[in-house]
């Protein structure tokens, strides 16, 4: 088994110097005088210096805005920093910049379950945005308005999201296949003048009608002005009888607008560009709201310096349109890159699909989930032995901690000179905290370092910082990508309560983003779950991540879900809950291997209290577990205020915790440990 931190890759000289952010290195060196030796010191400076870093951003990208700013930060504190005030800028216009000069290279190849392979060059991408920004002008929407979007991940729902922010008006996106109260709680939030919607959508092969729930969702939403209909699902069949329904066919039909008379809306620094949602397992979902320049600045760093994207770029990452991964693929565009947009099951029609599906758009850049990564180890595939992947540079696996073992399946089964890289950040920041630099080794299971601007920090409790040991993830320093706001969030308490209350009582304005993180001395990282899903035992905090990668490696287990539960006294019950593969039971021996595997890879404290099959993980629909949720409910919480079942992927798995919280035997969660209660494991 590869060993954690262990050296798996190099880049060549030749692969590091071409790179983006040696090319910023050798300008920042002769255009600003700013030496600096390694990324190490580069990562120093960008924190240390923030208003000259990001102003080296907007300088080297030649952002562009009607009017010049009159400072890069106004002051270096959270919340509140005022980034580039008096700027005038619109997302979209960047995103579209390429097409002056490559109008004819592809900007979308597009796949799903109901369409073939195509491609969409830059000008045609061009020309669709610009006439639906102008339709939707003529409908009546203007700056500030909100526009949203219940739709695949197709091109039409990204020359939405473009059309929207063209014109100075504000996105959000759910995916098809969230329920309706899912969407209601998120859109009604930030009442929508304009719904995007679809028909349905197909996935493994099976179509799933959403006429029903769209209108579910109108009804819900008196904002509503107007709803614009996709007839993705059936192409051929008329559309509802609405009021105020327009047809995307119909909107599209009007007539070309010149890209040299159209009017982007050049909009203020703090202007919404657009309100992503956090996962919302409990209680209403977090609005959050980013703005232009601030994700711009960001997007134009992490796409260049951290992918390593450029005109020759092809990108894929797996998502649905819910997600902010699908917002940063699209960000990708910024470098003139193409990107890869695909529709349906990452399975569907074989596991190794998405493999094929690289293959046929010269994929450069392939991202998805640690959890795809699995099930392919699991199935034995090797794609590096069935498919031309000659073009694939890099790798990207974000959503969850990767495993070492992640790292050295890509090695082994796809190709030995690649960057395969790992991420971590979030919707709150639309991007990553700690991600990847071309420049740097790979090591087993670590990611290679803290972005730049991003001046990350590993604390203990009591606001000390730690090297090579688990720490809170804090950041110090104010960054662009940071929420303006939170949406109907009068003088911003939530927004304070969900990041900045952590360390109040240490230092104020201080961002808690509730990870673990260890960072060792030469700046890699390793986070290890929700700090909030904490496993503290007898003072000792485990991050959930250890105990998966150990279990997991167990090779009955298919999936686990592990939670610590305070009992009365002091103590502690840890269950660990198991999903088993086919026709394997949970007897004496398999428990004990699995204690036996977590005592020798971890620690006695790491060893449950008890072990529990189930016939489900219950996941978030972004792939998270629920270990928060299932800890409420073992002690005692409703189902109502512990999870909201639409926002899940497989709602059915909760219901098994709900009635094992109710019919334990082992402990009634509710406080009052039974007399026949497992002791805890002793350390």
């Amino acid at each position: 088994m590869v060993q954690e931190g262990e050296l798996l890759w190099t880049p060549r000289p030749e692969f590091a110097e071409r790179s983006q952010i040696a090319r910023y290195q050798r300008w920042l060196r002769g255009q600003r005088g700013v030496d600096t030796a390694d990324y190490a010191a580069l990562w120093r400076w960008s924190v240390d210096e923030p208003e000259a870093f990001w102003a080296t951003i907007w300088d080297y990208f030649d952002v562009q805005s009607s009017v010049p700013y009159s400072q890069v930060l106004d002051r270096r504190a959270m919340p509140g920093a005022k980034w580039f005030e008096d700027s005038r800028v619109n997302y979209a216009e960047h995103l579209l910049r390429h097409e002056k000069t490559a109008p004819d290279a592809p900007a979308f190849h597009h796949l799903s379950e109901t369409r073939p392979l195509a491609t969409m060059s830059w000008r045609e991408l061009g020309r669709q945005v610009r006439i639906l920004a102008t339709q939707l002008r003529a409908l009546g929407v203007r700056p500030g308005d909100r526009v949203v979007s219940y739709m695949p991940n197709v091109p039409e729902t990204a020359i939405a999201m473009m059309a929207t922010v063209a014109i100075g008006a504000v996105w959000s996106s759910a995916a098809p296949e969230f329920g309706v109260q899912t969407v209601i709680e998120r859109f009604s939030q930030i009442e929508p003048k304009v719904l995007f919607a679809a028909d349905g959508y197909r996935f493994g092969g099976k179509d799933f009608s959403r006429e029903a729930e769209v209108h579910r969702i109108v009804e819900a939403l008196p904002s509503l002005q107007t709803l614009v209909w996709l007839p993705y699902l059936k192409p051929d069949a008329a559309p509802p009888a609405w009021p105020a329904l327009r047809r995307w066919g119909e909107l599209m039909a009007q007539p070309e607008v010149p890209a040299e008379t159209f009017r982007y809306e050049h909009v203020a620094w703090d202007h919404p560009l657009w309100v992503v949602f956090s996962s919302g397992t409990t209680g209403l979902p977090k609005a959050i709201v980013h703005s232009h320049v601030g994700a711009l600045l960001e997007h134009l760093k992490l796409m260049h310096f951290h992918l390593n994207l450029g005109p020759d770029s092809v990108m894929f990452f797996y998502s649905t349109t819910g997600w902010m991964m699908w917002n940063l693929l699209l960000a990708a565009l910024l470098t003139g890159s193409a990107i890869v947009l695909y529709d349906g099951n990452p399975a569907h029609p074989s596991p190794d699909f998405l493999w094929q599906l690289a293959a046929d758009t010269g994929t450069t850049s392939f991202g998805a989930s640690p959890t795809y990564v699995q099930m392919m180890e699991k199935a034995g595939l090797v794609p590096g032995e069935r498919f031309d992947l000659s073009r694939l540079e890099s790798i990207v696996v974000a959503g969850a901690p990767s495993t070492p073992e992640t790292f050295a399946w890509f090695y082994r089964c796809v190709k030995k000179d690649l960057w395969v890289t790992s991420q971590s950040g979030g919707t709150e920041l639309c991007s990553g905290f700690v991600g990847a630099a071309p420049t740097l080794p790979v090591h087993a299971g670590e990611i290679q370092t803290r972005l730049l601007g991003m001046d990350v920090r590993a604390w203990s409790d009591d606001g000390r910082e730690l090297v090579d040991e688990v720490g809170e993830l804090v950041v110090t320093t104010p960054f662009p990508s940071m929420p303006v706001r939170f949406w109907n969030d009068d003088g911003g308490k939530r927004y304070r309560e969900s990041y900045f209350e952590a360390f109040d009582h240490i230092r104020p304005g201080i961002w808690r983003h509730g990870d673990f993180i260890k960072i060792n001395a030469r700046g890699g990282c390793y986070i290890y779950g929700r700090s909030d899903s904490t496993l503290n035992r007898y003072g000792v905090r485990i991050g959930t991540a250890e105990i998966y990668r150990a279990v997991e490696q167990v090779p009955e287990i298919a999936d686990s879900l592990i939670v610590c539960c305070e009992l009365p006294g002091g103590h502690f019950f840890m269950p660990l809950f198991v999903r088993l593969k086919p026709g394997i039971e949970l007897d004496d021996g398999l428990v004990k291997r699995i204690n036996a595997r977590l005592r020798e890879d971890c620690s006695p404290r790491h060893v449950p209290d008890k072990i529990y099959a189930v016939a489900a993980v219950p996941y978030t629909l972004t792939g998270k577990k629920m270990e928060v949720p299932v800890r409420k409910l073992l002690m005692g919480w409703p189902l109502d205020k512990a999870a909201s079942r639409d926002a899940m992927m497989n709602p059915e798995a909760i219901d098994w915790f709900v009635r094992f919280a109710a019919e334990s035997r082992d402990y009634d969660w509710r406080g009052n440990a039974r007399t026949d209660a497992p002791a805890p494991a002793q350390a």
